[in-house]
């Protein structure tokens, strides 16, 4: 069961939905800490002021802003905790737009969100179904552990998600990064579509795994039993990168390795190939045996009556 976080109502003009926010996700770690490299003692950070030297307890510090000018203005708990901001408990609709115009960079943290108690089954349910009917999300503004934040709703089975999303002006520009593009033979598009495809037909993303925690995992329980650490299998090796590269060479190469390493999708397109090749179209037949197909609506008539 996902840990609630917190109890807040959905609002858009008079309609409000108490929901209850639940964390949709956890980090996959394998907890690690600084330790003397020679004696494996613990490593610990101290918080000095440094003007006069002094150790400081965690309740004595406060954040500070530095001027330009060199001076600091403390904020004691009590200055952020009352912010001028109308914050409230409510997740405060602001429009509905198509699910495709939120793009997904803009994506920052996922939430569940759950109706609560029975007073907010019907009109959570009447959200939800709306939203999947128009095909749309709900953008949204939330005070999340203090912080206002802009927030994408949208349907994922039964029940509401809610995203953080970053501010529009948060997005750095993505000007200069390609150089203009140069002009593809439609051979080289068709070529990649197949790769694509090939590579794709028995992938699975829900059968992925987090390869980095387990290797990690592996390490630290081979050292923990006395034995060597496992190392890194002998790494693929790359085509050295050229200034100019024969593109179909490369994707008909690539093609012919994913015939091999995938060979259920090559035979399932060398079946669909052959069945399309072997079964001729309407039109056709109708050629060949010197009639034509009637028009829709229309009846047809043999051509030796022109």
């Amino acid at each position: 069961m996902a840990n609630a976080i917190a109890k807040l109502s959905i609002s858009f003009s008079l309609v409000s939905i108490p929901v209850t926010v639940y964390a949709a996700t956890g980090r996959h770690t394998v907890p690690l800490h600084m330790v003397h490299a020679d004696d494996g003692g613990r490593i610990r950070q101290k918080r000095v002021c440094e003007l006069d030297g002094t150790e400081v307890p965690f309740e004595d510090i406060a954040r500070g802003y530095e001027a330009p000018d060199g001076r600091t203005v403390v904020l004691s708990k009590d200055d952020l905790a009352d912010l001028p901001l109308a914050t409230t408990r409510e997740i405060r609709v602001l429009g509905f737009l198509d699910a495709d115009r939120v793009d997904p960079i803009n994506y920052d943290k996922a939430y569940f969100l759950g109706p609560s108690g029975p007073a907010g089954a019907r009109p959570y349910a009447l959200l939800r179904e709306a939203m999947v009917e128009a095909g749309q999300v709900a953008v949204a503004r939330v005070a999340i552990s203090s912080r206002d934040s802009l927030v994408a709703i949208s349907a994922r089975g039964d029940v509401l998600t809610m995203v953080t999303l970053l501010w529009p002006d948060e997005l750095r520009s993505p000007e200069g990064i390609v150089p203009a593009t140069p002009k593809l033979r439609p051979e080289e598009v068709r070529m990649a579509r197949t790769l694509m495809d090939m590579v794709s037909a028995d992938f699975l993303l829900e059968e992925e795994q987090d390869e980095y925690t387990q290797a990690l995992q592996e390490v630290v329980d081979a050292r923990m039993a006395g034995l060597p650490a496992p190392h890194a299998p002998e790494a693929r090796v790359l085509p050295p990168a050229q200034k100019e590269t024969d593109l179909m060479a490369v994707l008909e190469a690539a093609v012919k390795r994913a015939q091999e390493e995938h060979p259920k999708a090559s035979r399932a397109r060398k079946s669909t190939a052959k069945k399309t090749s072997a079964s001729p179209t309407k039109t056709t037949a109708a050629k060949r045996t010197g009639r034509a197909r009637p028009p829709a609506g229309g009846r047809g008539h043999d051509h030796g009556d022109d």
